[in-house]
Parts: structure tokens; C-alpha cells; sequence
């Protein structure tokens, strides 16, 4: 049987975010992906023109006929939309035995909300305790964690903050700091920080969402987290650096992005079926 991987999001029609991301980035790993939607968008590389959340019961109804026949070994979520949804996931991940990573969604790469403002503490306080890693951006950190976050020492108390919350580790992403970007994760060993090069383009729409399913995709393979989020963090630099140049606004990244040379050929082989 293969490696599963679940993704719990929202959908991008145009394809670069969302489950439409997860999905092509779980297949890259040679995971097999499965999908419980949350939210349905109006969207494309300019713009978002409407959000629709699902109700929580319809969202509970497809979460709990994945457990029960095709149960994941790795689960992620991505944009939840309303209190309601996110509180009705939390439940169910209280009874989790896999590892699940939380993307903190709150805003789209166009500015369109995609989570209520009263959601947010349900995040915070009802999912984030059943977490393996929350991924937060930076703005999203600042939210989690109740603070302005600019500097490096910022960064460092606010994933503190976040973790205190019960996640069992915290990947702030450093994409939107002034510099290089660098990613810091503390973990249970303490505090590990992934550089990485910032390439001058237009086209990274769903990187966040791509980064995380690639986490979510490498833990379903059997990676312990740290090796995860660095065969995830040079993923989704190739999949930047090699992004298709697709639409006229901020266009999607490369899910095709080679991961052969990430992953021992040992470790890649139990993925693939």
C-alpha cells in the first residue's frame, strides 16, 4: 500500500494554491493524495472574486469518510474559512494517530480574507494543540502570536509563542522579511534556521500551500521533521526558480519540480507503486 497523504483546504480553479496544489505536490512524492474541501474560490493569477465556505457538517461528513476507509499517514490543512469549520476539524484531530500540519491560511496571495477574524482564535487554541508543525508566514505569525514581528529576535519569540500554544513544533517562513529568506524552525531540539535564496519573480502563487504539502508528503513517506522540511525547502525553491510563467498576475510555481535528487533513492523507492 502506498505512503497517504490528506490535505483539508480550500479550492484554486486556476490550480497554483489549495487542493489543487497539495494534490500535484503529493503525486511528485509519489504519495497518494486525498482531499477534504473546506472552501471554494473564484479565483486566477489577478484576482480573487469570491469566497464560499462549505458547511462544517458537509466538511465533517467528508473528513470522517476518508478516516474510516483510506485513514492518511500524514495530513495537512490549508485554508478553513469560518469558526465553525475549524472547530468541527479540531474536534476530529483531537482523535488523530498521524502527524498533522497546520498552514495557518489567513489571506490569499491577492488579499482576499480566507479566514474569519473570529476564527482565528480557534486556531489558535482549538488546532494548533493537535499540531506536529504549524507553518505560519509572517504576517501570520504576528497574528498567532499577538505581536509585531520584524527582526530575527522577533521571529525567534514569536515561534516561541506559537508553540507554547501545544503545536509540537513552529516553521515561521521568512519569505516576507526584507534580505534573503530564511525559514526558522524550533522544534523540540530548539531553534534551526533554512536559508535559501530569494529569486526576483511574480510567479509564486501557492507557495506556502506548496511547501507544506510537500512537508505533509515527505512525513507520509516516514522523513522525521527536520529532514522533511529540508527536502520540502528545496523543493519548493526549485519549483520558484523553475515556476511556468502561466497568467498575467502572480502565476503558480512549478509542481513538477524534480525531487529524485532531494530524497535517498531508499527512501524515495516506498512511494512509489
Amino acid at each position: 500500500m502506498p505512503p497517504i497523504a490528506l490535505t483539508i483546504a480550500g479550492s484554486d480553479p486556476s490550480g497554483g494554491a489549495g487542493i489543487q496544489a497539495d494534490l500535484k505536490t503529493f503525486h511528485q512524492f509519489g504519495v497518494y493524495g486525498e482531499a477534504v474541501l473546506t472552501l471554494l474560490t473564484v479565483q486566477n493569477t489577478q484576482r480573487v472574486s469570491r469566497v464560499d465556505v462549505l458547511s462544517p457538517d458537509l466538511v465533517k461528513e467528508q473528513l470522517e469518510a476518508v478516516l474510516n476507509d483510506i485513514p492518511p499517514n500524514a495530513a495537512k490543512t490549508g485554508a478553513l474559512g469560518s469558526v465553525e469549520v475549524v472547530e468541527t476539524i479540531s474536534e476530529l484531530a483531537a482523535a488523530f494517530t498521524f502527524p498533522l500540519v497546520v498552514d495557518p491560511v489567513m489571506i490569499s496571495k491577492h488579499g482576499a480574507p480566507l479566514l474569519s477574524r473570529d476564527a482565528e482564535h480557534a486556531i489558535r487554541h482549538k488546532l494548533i494543540p493537535h499540531a506536529e508543525l504549524v507553518t505560519p508566514n509572517i504576517p501570520e505569525a504576528a497574528v498567532l502570536a499577538g505581536m509585531p514581528v520584524a527582526t530575527e529576535e522577533d521571529v525567534r519569540e514569536a515561534a516561541i509563542r506559537i508553540r507554547a500554544l501545544g503545536a509540537k513544533a513552529v516553521l515561521i517562513k521568512g519569505g516576507h522579511r526584507a534580505g534573503e529568506p530564511v525559514d526558522v524552525l524550533l522544534d523540540e531540539g530548539g531553534v534551526l534556521s533554512f536559508p535559501a535564496e530569494r529569486i526576483n519573480t511574480r510567479h509564486t502563487h501557492g507557495t506556502g500551500c506548496t511547501y507544506a504539502a510537500a512537508i505533509t508528503a515527505c512525513l507520509a513517506l516516514g522523513h522525521p521533521l527536520r529532514e522533511a522540511i529540508r527536502i520540502s525547502r528545496a523543493y519548493v525553491q526549485h519549483a520558484i526558480q523553475t515556476a511556468p510563467e502561466l497568467g498575467s498576475g502572480n502565476g503558480p510555481v512549478n509542481h513538477f519540480a524534480g525531487v529524485d535528487l532531494l530524497i535517498p533513492s531508499a527512501a524515495r523507492s516506498t512511494g512509489r507503486w
